[in-house]
């Protein structure tokens, strides 16, 4: 038999400090989690059934698939209509509305119907925010381990190849490198396979998804990404490529070049490294993360580069996020963001610019807040452009 919970007592201790207070502040007696993503956040592990969680921080799984979990917490079930069966009607009850379809939470709220209801992904995604001390080691290797593929990758270069030829290289140094391959996004729906490789012009091309430069991808029915165009003299490869290395992710994006490219994609370049160090210095505790968007913009635009900044022909709004378990976490680095700079939060900074006739420039690092609010770089691979 294996342990259904793999987290250590005194980790789910931590996690469900986290969960409840959240559930507090959201008036939620109880939670009913479904998404892989919020399972794994609570017992180290994926399955199939549900996480019922109490705002006392009473944890109970209840599992269908697999066979053979075992732990005090642990209920076989067939079925949703048997947990009823297990824990008394709460006296409000959230589910996941942000990930789950609504056919799903109509079932679940038939389990207690009459039970008001709330929603549980605001829920899971504030207690998400910040990572613990065993999240963090994890992403650390995450950034160790991505960072060792994207120093091979000038190597992996060959005379004559397609940003597509290029990516097959890079992703299967990443799955030697011991990548896990799968790439959680939350929410609406995006898809990516991998990351994304993005050559010259085709970085300019408009993305379904809120991307400062999408690609258009081999086909319509994943419309992102390389686009088989050959690596040609003067044009930037831009790489963002998987970092789930562990469960929990890091995001860098690094630009290569083939021959000389234009003054102006270097000052561009330039531009979105000043925009890091800017960023990791105004970011204090407490600060609003619509501030360091807005410091953003007015360092593209003092330099003349607003035009190309976050996309040329669309443009993204926002310039970071967080990240951990998903690609997408909170706090979001936008315009209209309501979220603040807070201690053990993992954000990946990533302002870009879209150069025609060149292609993309600029980089991407994943940062952790440290308790005194000091910006640590996870992913210190070279920041310059880099000749192939």
């Amino acid at each position: 038999m294996q342990k259904a919970i793999l987290l250590s007592d005194s980790e789910l201790s931590l996690r469900l400090q986290k969960v409840t207070a959240a559930m507090q502040s959201a008036a939620l007696e109880a939670i009913l989690l479904s998404d892989n993503a919020s399972k794994y956040y609570i017992t180290g592990r994926v399955f199939a059934g549900y996480v019922y969680i109490t705002a006392s921080g009473q944890l109970t799984c209840f599992i269908q698939r697999p066979v053979e979990l075992d732990g005090p917490r642990v209920i076989y079930i067939r079925k949703p209509e048997d947990v009823p069966s297990h824990v008394a009607a709460p006296k409000s009850l959230g589910f996941e509305v942000n990930t789950t379809c609504w056919a799903t939470v109509e079932r679940l709220h038939a389990l207690f119907p009459d039970t008001p209801v709330g929603n549980a992904s605001a829920v899971m995604m504030h207690a998400r925010s910040t990572k613990t001390p065993a999240e963090l080691s994890l992403i650390r290797e995450s950034g160790i381990r991505q960072e060792a593929v994207y120093r091979r990758i000038p190597s992996l270069y060959r005379e004559g190849m397609t940003d597509l030829e290029f990516q097959i290289e890079i992703e299967r140094a990443s799955r030697l490198e011991g990548c896990l391959g799968q790439f959680r996004i939350s929410g609406d729906s995006m898809e990516l396979f991998m990351g994304s490789i993005i050559a010259g012009d085709n970085a300019d091309a408009p993305s379904p998804y809120d991307f400062a430069m999408g690609g258009a991808g081999l086909h319509p029915s994943l419309p992102v990404g390389a686009d088989g165009s050959i690596i040609k003299p003067g044009m930037t490869v831009m790489v963002d490529v998987n970092g789930n290395y562990t469960g929990y992710m890091t995001d860098m994006t690094r630009v290569f070049a083939l021959g000389q490219i234009s003054d102006h994609a270097l000052k561009a370049h330039e531009c979105s490294i000043r925009i890091h160090r800017a960023l990791t210095r105004a970011g204090a505790l407490g600060t609003p993360a619509s501030r360091l968007y807005e410091i953003a913009v007015e360092i593209a635009t003092e330099a003349g580069l607003e035009r190309y900044f976050m996309g040329h022909r669309q443009h993204a709004k926002f310039i970071g996020h967080g990240l951990g378990i998903e690609i997408n976490e909170l706090p979001v680095i936008a315009p209209r963001s309501r979220d603040v700079i807070t201690p053990g939060q993992v954000i990946a900074l990533e302002p870009k610019f879209v150069i025609p006739g060149v292609g993309a420039v600029g980089i991407e690092n994943t940062y952790y807040i440290t308790p005194e609010g000091h910006w640590e770089c996870l992913t210190n691979a070279p920041e310059e452009i880099i000749r192939l």
